[in-house]
């Protein structure tokens, strides 16, 4: 079958690889239909994920349909259409009965990091009853890739982490694709404002189709005092950092009020300052997280009653034999205007 490889840090191809086989009873393998590429995959691509070893099948998000299944697998069978979860759990582990399914003890995060992922026409999925989906009839395959990863990721790290409330402030740095499912699914709680803040004012624009109440280009430095000026120099309750840079989350610093969360998303691959010299009184919450995907029902149901429309985020549309081509659109966001992109395998 054909995958894209990751060969180490800035080296990747679009190799033959043999099709993946169940190795446990709780397998199954997924012949994929459609796939997309993710900013943690660019991270990777950088040297920031060292779990994730040259040689490896990139991707963790997916749609696609059965083509096999071990034996102690009993909710799917072969020719059933699935989403796959950007996250493997066993449901059974300490962690996963903590609904902390991030961090089980023989899954989480696996899929295009310490396993191979779906960036290819077929993957294996580990402990396939809990971290399949069955996909509603009728639905959208491309809306339904939104839901492997960056909308629950956007819901669960940034606006349930960060505390979103009705009539609360809102900031979100970074208007990519994972801020802008936090700006979808933060309209479920009402606040009264949210703010993005981006350098890139194609990306703002999109924003406020889907619902910024402001847009701040921060190419000028000057985020923070604007920030301020547009809360009345009190600053915003939630800030969401969404980039996975130091200078991103050090704005998140300077615009939180007091009482306020920090909600990290990014991916950091370097060391960010703490200034907890001017936070220290200021009593504020720093939360990190890696999704846990509990939220992927509630999406599905909000899918299926068009409470939110998740192929906003799509912009460009690609085959599996030009993903080296999707991976230069989407690297180059700020002249393709790349948000996601659909691989269709």
């Amino acid at each position: 079958m054909k995958a894209l490889v990751y060969l180490g840090p800035t080296r990747k191809g679009f190799e033959d690889r043999p099709k993946p086989e169940i190795a446990t009873s709780t397998d199954a393998i997924v012949r994929i239909t459609k796939t997309t590429i993710c900013g943690t995959d660019l991270h990777i691509l950088k040297g920031d994920v060292p779990t994730c070893q040259p040689g490896r099948i990139l991707g963790h998000e997916g749609v696609g349909v059965i083509d096999s299944v071990g034996p102690a697998v009993t909710t799917f069978q072969p020719g059933d259409r699935v989403l796959i979860s950007c996250i493997s759990a066993c449901g059974k582990c300490f962690y996963c009965r903590k609904l902390m399914y991030s961090h089980c003890t023989t899954g989480g995060w696996i899929l295009g990091n310490t396993i191979d992922g779906t960036q290819a026409e077929f993957v294996r999925i580990p402990h396939a009853d809990t971290s399949l989906y069955p996909i509603p009839e009728g639905a959208s395959e491309e809306a339904l890739v939104m839901l492997s990863d960056i909308l629950p990721t956007g819901f669960e790290c940034g606006v349930l982490n960060g505390k979103v409330q009705p009539g609360g402030a809102v900031a979100i740095v970074g208007a990519g694709p994972i801020g802008l499912a936090a700006l979808l699914t933060a309209q479920f709680f009402s606040p009264a404002e949210i703010i993005m803040i981006d350098l890139d004012d194609n990306r703002l624009e999109t924003a406020k189709r889907f619902g910024a109440t402001g847009t701040i280009n921060s190419v000028d430095g000057n985020a923070a005092e604007t920030v301020m000026k547009m809360t009345a120099g009190r600053g915003v309750d939630t800030a969401i950092e969404a980039v996975g840079i130091p200078a991103t989350f050090e704005l998140c610093e300077k615009i939180i009020a007091p009482g306020g969360t920090i909600a990290n998303i990014g991916v950091h691959g370097t060391k960010v300052d703490l200034h907890l010299e001017n936070l220290w009184d200021r009593n504020i919450t720093i939360t990190t997280r890696l999704v846990d995907t509990v939220s992927t029902p509630m999406l599905l149901n909000s899918l299926r009653s068009r409470k939110i429309d998740p192929t906003l985020l799509i912009t460009h549309r690609f085959t599996l034999d030009c993903i080296l081509d999707a991976y230069e659109a989407f690297a180059h966001a700020g002249d393709t205007k790349a948000l996601k992109v659909i691989i269709t395998a």
